[in-house]
C-alpha cells in the first residue's frame, strides 16, 4: 500500500443535528476533517461523538445539515468508509489469513494472490506465524490486528474507529496504537477516531476535536504538529493534555459517572 496514490478524501459536517425522539444527540455541529489527516473527537460520555461516525458511515441520516465524504453527500453506507470498533466482528469460522483475504476477495482479486496478500500484512504486523489460527484461538490484541489489517484491506477512502482499544490491557493497547499508525502511515486514508484515552489521542492525532456534553457541539479544535513518534511526556504534549483534562473536568456531571469511568477517563482515580 503506497501512501498518497489517491487524493486524500476530506470530510465535511455542515450544521449537523441529529434527534432520536426526544433526545438531542448532536446540535448544529459543523467540522472540516482535512483529507488523509488522522482526527481524535474527544469528550464525555453521551455527547454524540459515535453518532458524528454513525452519520459519515451512511448508517444513520442528520435530522438537519449535511454531511460530506469527498464532496458527496452522504447518502448510505458505501465499500469505502470502513469501520473499527472494540469488537473485532471477524469471520468466527475463518482462520486470520482468511479474514483478510475475505477483504481483497470482495475487490475482485483472485483467490491465490488475497492469501498472499493477506499474508503479507499479516506477518507486517507479526501476525505471520498466526495466520492459520482462527478467531478464538487468537487474544484479543491478536484479533484486533486482523481486524485493523483487513480494515486497511479494504483500502477504505475513510476509516472511522470508535473506541476500537477499549477492551484491550494497557500494553496490548500501546503495541496496537503503534500497528495502527505503522498501517495508517502507508496509506492516503482519512480517519476518525473516537476515544476517552487522553494518552491515546495525544499518541495519535493530527487533530483534536473536544466535544461538550449532551446535546453534543464542538468546543474547541486542537491541531497537534508534534512529529512522530511522539513522547506523551514532551513539553506542548503535556500542556495540551491539561488543556483536556480542564475541559472533561468541566463537561463531565459527576452525579452522571461513576468513580471507575471518572478514572477511566480522566487517567487518575481521586482522592477519597
Amino acid at each position: 500500500m503506497n501512501r498518497k496514490k489517491r487524493l486524500p478524501t476530506e470530510v465535511v459536517f455542515e450544521n449537523v443535528s441529529k434527534r432520536f425522539g426526544e433526545k438531542q444527540a448532536t446540535q448544529d455541529v459543523s467540522l472540516k476533517v482535512p483529507g488523509g489527516s488522522f482526527t481524535v473527537i474527544i469528550g464525555p460520555s453521551g455527547c454524540g461523538k459515535s453518532t458524528l461516525l454513525g452519520l459519515a458511515a451512511g448508517l444513520d441520516e442528520p435530522s438537519d445539515g449535511y454531511v460530506f465524504v469527498g464532496g458527496r453527500e452522504v447518502a448510505g453506507p458505501t465499500p469505502e468508509v470502513a469501520l473499527l470498533f472494540q469488537y473485532y466482528n471477524l469471520f468466527p469460522w475463518l482462520t486470520a489469513c482468511d479474514n483478510v483475504a475475505f477483504a481483497f476477495r470482495n475487490r475482485g482479486m483472485p483467490r491465490k494472490e488475497a492469501r498472499r496478500r493477506a499474508m503479507e500484512l499479516l506477518a507486517n504486523v507479526g501476525l505471520g506465524d498466526y495466520a492459520d489460527k482462527v478467531p478464538d484461538e487468537l487474544s484479543g490484541g491478536m484479533k484486533q490486528r486482523v481486524a485493523l489489517v483487513r480494515s486497511f484491506a479494504l483500502q477504505p477512502v475513510l476509516l472511522l474507529m470508535d473506541e476500537p482499544f477499549a477492551a484491550l490491557d494497557h500494553q496490548t493497547r500501546r503495541i496496537m496504537q503503534s500497528y495502527l499508525l505503522m498501517t495508517w502511515q502507508a496509506t492516503d486514508a482519512t480517519v476518525i477516531m473516537v476515544t476517552h484515552d487522553l494518552d491515546e489521542a495525544l499518541y495519535l492525532a493530527d487533530r483534536l476535536v473536544l466535544f461538550s456534553g449532551s446535546p453534543g457541539t464542538i468546543s474547541e479544535v486542537i491541531d497537534i504538529d508534534v512529529p512522530r513518534p511522539r513522547r506523551l511526556d514532551e513539553g506542548s504534549l503535556a500542556a495540551i493534555r491539561k488543556r483536556l483534562e480542564a475541559h472533561l473536568e468541566k463537561e463531565v456531571a459527576y452525579d452522571e459517572f461513576t468513580e471507575t469511568e471518572l478514572a477511566r477517563v480522566m487517567g487518575y482515580t481521586r482522592g477519597g
